[in-house]
């Protein structure tokens, strides 16, 4: 059954240091928008590194000591799972930032999920960045689900998308990414079904936020400069928030590893036209 066109609710706030947008259509308990927008709410609570929280704790723990304890579930569960995106990417997603001294990747930490722990041989912080929102969009669209909603999309900032189940008029939800050069020009058309999105780009206007750090290279932590635009599709917003700052800082061979063609796209815009450099 198709659902009416017209949001059944909209919900606009901010969360991540971005607005979030929710629109559901149709069905589904008159409190899934509020259930939604605490899932995202707990998981700015647990992630942030702007204000006093649990990754702030953990931070300031392996800045001192090298070893934290951690005591937020979602913490702990953004923790694991960005130890599995380490691995699925060749270790090109890597949130640790730069601390006083030697560089420390994510390779050099040990996490023990079993004991709630996690280690460095030196200082290090962990910046959960453009994760955080996917791993926040994950939440807030199984707490729809459960409350019953069918019909639903998302949005943290205009680079962090997802939907729940078809659009309300039926098939995939048509999303054009813009070339970040030119508002009017899209680099790919895409359709989404209980997808996520994910751009990550080093040009455009997210790219120059007040306070948005340079992409960083792991191993060399060199900065990335060179104009380009990953998109990337997953069942996960996590996984494709993952991918697609990988894609950005990956090498020619590096990117050819991560590439599929269809669902984990890289443009470069060093040219007038965009080029695709993942077929």
């Amino acid at each position: 059954m198709r659902h009416a066109l017209a949001a059944s609710g909209i919900d606009c706030f901010s969360a991540m240091g971005t607005r979030v947008e929710l629109h559901r259509f149709g069905g589904g308990d008159g409190d899934a928008l509020a259930f939604a927008r605490r899932a995202i709410e707990a998981v700015d609570d647990a992630l942030t590194i702007h204000r006093p929280s649990p990754a702030t704790m953990m931070n300031e723990a392996l800045r001192r000591h090298g070893r934290a304890s951690i005591n937020d579930p979602l913490l702990l569960d953004a923790l694991m799972r960005i130890d599995a995106a380490y691995a699925a990417t060749g270790g090109l997603f890597d949130p640790t930032v730069d601390a006083p001294g030697p560089v420390v990747g994510w390779g050099r930490l040990r996490l023990d999920p079993a004991a709630a722990i996690i280690e460095s041989p030196l200082p290090v912080a962990l910046d959960f960045g453009g994760f955080g929102k996917g791993y926040a969009l994950d939440r807030a669209t199984a707490a729809l689900r459960t409350a019953g909603v069918g019909c639903a999309l998302l949005s943290a900032g205009e680079s962090s998308i997802a939907v729940v189940g078809e659009h309300p008029l039926g098939g995939g939800w048509p999303i054009a990414v813009p070339d970040p050069r030119a508002a009017d020009r899209a680099l790919v058309a895409v359709e989404l079904v209980d997808e996520a999105l994910s751009i990550s780009s080093t040009l455009g206007d997210g790219a120059l936020a007040t306070g948005r750090a340079a992409m960083i290279r792991p191993g060399d932590r060199s900065a990335v400069t060179a104009p380009r635009t990953a998109v990337v599709l997953d069942r996960s917003g996590a996984v494709a928030e993952m991918f697609s700052t990988a894609l950005i800082v990956a090498d020619d061979a590096g990117g050819r590893r991560l590439h599929d063609g269809r669902r984990r796209m890289v443009f470069d815009l060093a040219h007038d036209a965009p080029i695709r450099i993942d077929a």
